[in-house]
């Protein structure tokens, strides 16, 4: 099976702009031209003619394209980090995404050797063109769930370096997100009550009354239904990091004595 399985071919708005140019480089080991046009289902069984298939594909490679900046943020490919991938791509997307995503980032990396030989800016600045390319294309809520995908790659070794914060909160921020965003994916699924205010982008300083706000806010904009149209393994991953934030509120509505 080829990648048109996973995801789906060259459709979507990546079939042009940035996303564009890295994907016929690192789709380029799946696909011929004859076979790019014949490829016209996806995982699902979709077609190409569904609304809703070339923005998944699209997802899922602006997903790829962002991790490997975050990976290569400390200038190494760990290990772990690799090997976390494998299963993040396996539980989130199945087997097939498995060995198609490893090569997929596996040629971004060499791609991006190749461009900062010229210009050691090169990369990162088709990595900021990628994020003004996504914030027109995908939805708010499309944007938080993939910087949640990428928050728990980031995550995937136990020890997050500065370098990958910083490089988490740039993507963030070039796909018209957040900081204060970025952070609260950083600290989902934490233990302590300081991460669990971070999650709900507030302070301990808040009041009672703004805790109970910014958890309305949170449940509305990261609900698992606004990303249901990307299909139903993303929408699985919503639903779990959805429970976090409720793990998140309940942790400092107990702390507080709130009901």
């Amino acid at each position: 099976m080829g990648a048109g399985k996973w995801i789906g071919g060259i459709l979507g708005f990546m079939a042009g702009g940035p996303l564009g140019a890295l994907a016929g480089f690192a789709l380029g080991v799946f696909f011929d031209n004859s076979n790019v046009a014949a490829s016209n289902t996806d995982m699902y069984g979709q077609t190409e003619d569904n609304p809703y298939a070339g923005r998944r594909n699209s997802f899922l490679f602006s997903m790829l394209v962002m991790a490997s900046y975050i990976i290569r943020a400390d200038g190494r490919i760990m290990h772990s980090e690799m090997e976390y991938v494998r299963r993040f791509l396996r539980q989130n997307f199945g087997e097939q995404a498995v060995r198609e995503g490893e090569q997929i980032l596996l040629n971004l990396f060499e791609e991006r050797k190749r461009m900062d030989a010229h210009n050691p800016n090169a990369f990162r600045n088709t990595i900021r063109d990628c994020g003004a390319q996504i914030a027109a294309n995908l939805s708010y809520e499309e944007r938080l769930q993939l910087l949640s995908f990428l928050a728990e790659i980031a995550k995937s070794d136990g020890h997050i370096s500065q370098e990958e914060v910083e490089a988490l909160k740039e993507v963030a921020v070039c796909m018209g997100l957040s900081i204060q965003e970025a952070e609260s994916m950083l600290n989902l699924g934490g233990n302590s009550l300081e991460q669990a205010y971070k999650v709900l982008e507030v302070t301990p300083e808040a009041t009672d009354q703004e805790i109970r706000a910014a958890y309305r806010r949170l449940a509305l904009k990261h609900h698992p239904d606004r990303v249901a149209t990307l299909g139903e393994d993303v929408r699985r991953a919503a639903e779990e990091k959805f429970q976090e934030i409720n793990n998140a509120k309940e942790q400092i509505y107990k702390a507080r004595g709130m009901k």
